[in-house]
């Protein structure tokens, strides 16, 4: 049984002994069980009871049937011992000093590191952390949570990959260190490749540098009238993207192994979309630690001045697209002009420009013209 269908038994026993408020007492019985605060309880309606914790409820209803008391009164009772201290206090001073450890090695956003950490190891949703405090952190926990702390702070691992997961678009992904973290900017790039699968009927899309699948898989969710195919040339990413796809199940979105179109002689697409490695080599060396020494240096740079992949896909993707198909970029902060005109030599009609949340020039929309 799940914590919604306990919640449902419990309250139909109560009301079967005529007490007037059994859905509450039913929820202030199984919050304590599960150490949450009730506010909370049915974000977790799936969740499942362990086999002692259903027999802890099951004690409670039956002594508070069987006494004719409600909970409250219950937690007065001699014969049944129940955990009434409040350790808010503690734990937020326990999340404090994790935020300050975080801080003291140069963590960008310490307390809302140490936030996304504790929700983690304390199984709760980070916007209502602090609802749950006035219950004791276990030990082993605690031991958890500083494994943690250590790895984000004195080791400058990344969140994300502490996680294991992280959002996009609205959609969870798996990450690791095998494909490169999903950043906010890139969902600019979605946006506008969505506008043009719109008008667009049945159309078939190439993700070129697919990674964690985030860019293939958030459109085959937002546009499930395309085709859409992630290509990768790191069996390690497609591992990931294709955990991804079913994690999200979508149906739409296929992976292949490719180095850029070469798994992909005679096939026509209707919209070519990649945000490639374009970190030019001597910026990659001053990149932070976070990155530097735990994303994948494959997903960030050419080893080169950052723009060997923009080239040789505009260069290409002529061949690969139907008439009128469209080819869209991610770029870095300062090479829009150069791509720009890297598309333009190479067939295509330049329709925009996009800047990011920044104000930065981030997406370069074409169309590939008439002529080719």
């Amino acid at each position: 049984m799940n914590l919604l269908e306990i919640l449902n038994f419990s309250k139909e026993y109560l009301q079967k002994y005529s007490f007037s408020k059994p859905r509450l007492e039913s929820e202030k019985v199984i919050s304590n069980v599960l150490k949450r605060d009730s506010i909370t309880l049915y974000a977790y309606f799936d969740m499942e009871l362990s086999s002692e914790q259903k027999e802890k409820v099951k004690t409670y209803l039956k002594e508070m049937a069987r006494k004719r008391i409600e909970f409250d009164e219950l937690l007065k009772s001699e014969d049944i011992k129940v955990e009434t201290a409040n350790y808010r206090d503690e734990n937020l001073e326990l999340l404090n000093k994790s935020a300050e450890y975080l801080k003291k090695y140069g963590v960008t956003s310490p307390k809302l590191d140490a936030e996304y950490i504790f929700a983690h190891i304390l199984d709760v949703n980070r916007l209502t952390l602090t609802l749950n405090f006035n219950k004791k952190i276990e030990e082993e926990k605690k031991e958890k949570i500083r494994e943690y702390l250590k790895l984000r702070g004195k080791n400058r691992k990344p969140l994300q990959y502490l996680l294991g997961e992280w959002e996009f678009y609205g959609y969870p992904f798996k990450v690791d260190e095998r494909v490169l973290i999903p950043r906010s900017d890139t969902e600019i790039l979605v946006e506008q490749c969505k506008i043009i699968l719109n008008e667009l009927e049945a159309p078939k899309v190439l993700d070129i540098g697919t990674g964690s699948g985030a860019i293939a898989i958030s459109l085959g969710k937002e546009c499930t009238h395309s085709d859409i195919t992630g290509a990768d040339i790191s069996e390690g990413a497609l591992e990931v993207a294709k955990a991804n796809g079913e994690l999200n199940k979508v149906e739409n979105v296929k992976f292949i192994k490719s180095d850029v179109f070469s798994s992909f002689k005679d096939m026509k697409f209707d919209l070519i979309v990649s945000n490639p490695p374009y970190i030019p080599l001597e910026e990659y060396n001053e990149l932070m630690p976070e990155v530097l020494n735990y994303e994948p240096s494959s997903a960030l740079t050419d080893n080169g001045n950052g723009y060997y992949f923009y080239s040789k896909i505009s260069k290409e993707a002529c061949d690969y697209l139907n008439e009128g198909g469209f080819l869209a970029f991610e770029v870095g902060y300062n090479q829009a002009e150069f791509v720009k005109e890297l598309m333009e030599e190479n067939g295509f009609d330049v329709l925009s420009i996009v800047k990011d949340y920044g104000g930065i020039d981030r997406v370069v929309i074409g169309k590939k013209s008439g002529d080719k």
